[in-house]
């Protein structure tokens, strides 16, 4: 049987677990995980963005829309210098990221709603999350089909990483609210999750119903 690589989650966990036995120093394994966890999150959130201008599209070239479009990507790539210009046939926009270590250049196409080149999109399936110490209680969400549910988790997790790392989150911080996945997923903005082909459906969390069913008398002749 072929075994599955590390993903993500399970690799950082490790790079956690053993720094500790590697230094003695606590601030130089935290500096070091820290460092590694934002590269980590670079590279997916890079890899979200090539495979959003492959396969997605902007509806017009409305600055709302370009500059909301832009808002997104800065806060994806922290300390990063972030362009969008609309080309001269306005059939896209020219986007290139400046980050620290390298430069990421890119086209992603406009696609007015209802126009022959608009792309079928790809339907949401469910998705519902819960944490380890409450396996009974469900966040209803959903990912998009071409989502796998390992990939959804991973996405997820850097989507709440990011999310308090944001001007806001960070001032909900200086607010005293509390910095739970609960406070995160009912005021993360939907745009950042369908970033990450996410949805949320409800804010709050729904328990687990059992289905208690009666047996069934054996020889009994079936319901019309």
């Amino acid at each position: 049987m072929k075994s599955k690589g590390m993903n993500d989650a399970q690799f950082l966990a490790l790079l956690e677990k053993v720094l500790p036995q590697a230094t003695s120093d606590p601030h130089v394994a935290s500096a070091i995980y820290e460092r590694v966890a934002q590269e980590v999150r670079l590279i997916n959130n890079l890899k979200s963005f090539e495979k959003f201008c492959t396969e997605g599209s902007l509806p017009d070239l409305e600055p709302a829309t370009v500059d909301g479009f832009r808002e997104q990507l800065v806060t994806n790539f922290a300390n990063a210098q972030v362009s969008v210009e609309p080309s001269e046939k306005g059939d896209s926009v020219a986007v290139e990221i400046v980050l620290p270590d390298r430069k990421v250049s890119n086209r992603l196409k406009v696609v007015p709603p209802g126009t022959d080149e608009e792309e079928v999109k790809v339907p949401y399936v469910p998705f519902p999350v819960a944490l380890p110490e409450d396996p009974e209680l469900f966040w209803i969400l959903a990912r998009r089909e071409n989502v796998g549910p390992d990939e959804a988790g991973i996405f997820l997790a850097t989507v709440e990483t990011e999310f308090w790392e944001t001007k806001t989150g960070q001032k909900l911080q200086r607010d005293r609210v509390e910095k739970t996945f609960a406070e995160f997923i009912a005021r993360v903005p939907a745009a950042a999750l369908a970033d990450r082909g996410l949805k949320r459906i409800f804010k709050e969390p729904e328990p687990c119903k059992i289905l208690h069913r009666g047996p069934v008398a054996s020889g009994a002749a079936p319901a019309e």
